[in-house]
């Protein structure tokens, strides 16, 4: 099975391939669930790390019907990636009436060969998941991101099965959202899927010394002196359960 860490920056990388992550979805605005990260921060990732390297391309938050200037911005991106030596690109776009915008997609996996590509959680918004599910088959993308089209994928995991039973091989279907160390093992057993995507992470306080705590440069709700990095130990105790999983022995990993 293969591990797939989310990384919110290059720093995060380095520490799930210390973790012994197999690959990265190297992204940035983890608060609006991943935005394309700078074109510096793709060269740097290149350079620091030597496992699998996946660049979120979403040029904003929120939904995933996106306008003429954002498409282009989108096509700029997979075009950097692969300049910059990324492996694979992470993208979805959808259509008004929920289905996924074939015609643009096509666009984008014409310009990503031969890196590898994913479809991301925009496959969890789709109006059917068996429509999304062969419309992205036909376009030959590599796997689909997804929760199960719910909240989790724990909560999500009987759609995920029944989806990785009707692609029959022909797309991977790759859980993530709510999966950590502590429920990776149910999340094997109930999915029977076979690459998993986690974000594991522990706030890290910053070197300032000088605060002010009367200002702030985003959400109220948040410390400006502390940051949210992927933690190597929960990354290892993850490629642990994998390692040794044994799907013979219910309810027991090693």
């Amino acid at each position: 099975m293969l591990l797939e860490a989310c990384v919110n920056s290059v720093v995060s990388a380095i520490e799930a391939q210390k973790g012994g992550a197999d690959r990265v979805e190297l992204c940035e605005n983890m608060l609006e669930g991943g935005c394309t990260p700078s074109a510096g921060a793709i060269q740097s990732a290149r350079q620091h790390i030597h496992i699998g390297l996946f660049v979120m391309i979403r040029p904003r938050g929120r939904d995933f019907n996106y306008n003429s200037i954002e498409f282009e911005i989108m096509k700029q991106d997979v075009r950097c990636a692969k300049e910059l030596g990324a492996d694979g690109v992470v993208f979805g776009i959808l259509n008004p009436d929920g289905t996924i915008d074939k015609e643009r997609m096509e666009q984008l996996v014409n310009l990503a060969r031969p890196m590898g590509i994913t479809c991301h959680r925009a496959f969890d918004m789709t109006r059917d998941a068996y429509e999304a599910l062969n419309d992205l088959i036909s376009l030959g993308i590599d796997r689909i991101l997804t929760s199960g089209q719910s909240d989790s994928a724990l909560l999500g995991a009987p759609l995920i099965r029944e989806l990785i039973e009707k692609a029959h091989g022909r797309i991977i279907l790759m859980p993530g959202h709510g999966i950590k160390e502590n429920n990776l093992e149910q999340a094997i057993r109930e999915t029977g899927a076979d690459e998993f995507h986690l974000y594991l992470t522990k706030n890290v306080k910053t070197n300032m010394q000088f605060t002010r705590e009367d200002v702030k440069m985003g959400k109220p709700e948040l410390s400006e002196y502390d940051t949210s990095v992927v933690d190597w130990k929960r990354v290892a105790e993850a490629r642990k359960i994998i390692t040794n999983f044994e799907p013979g022995i219910e309810g027991k990993s090693l």
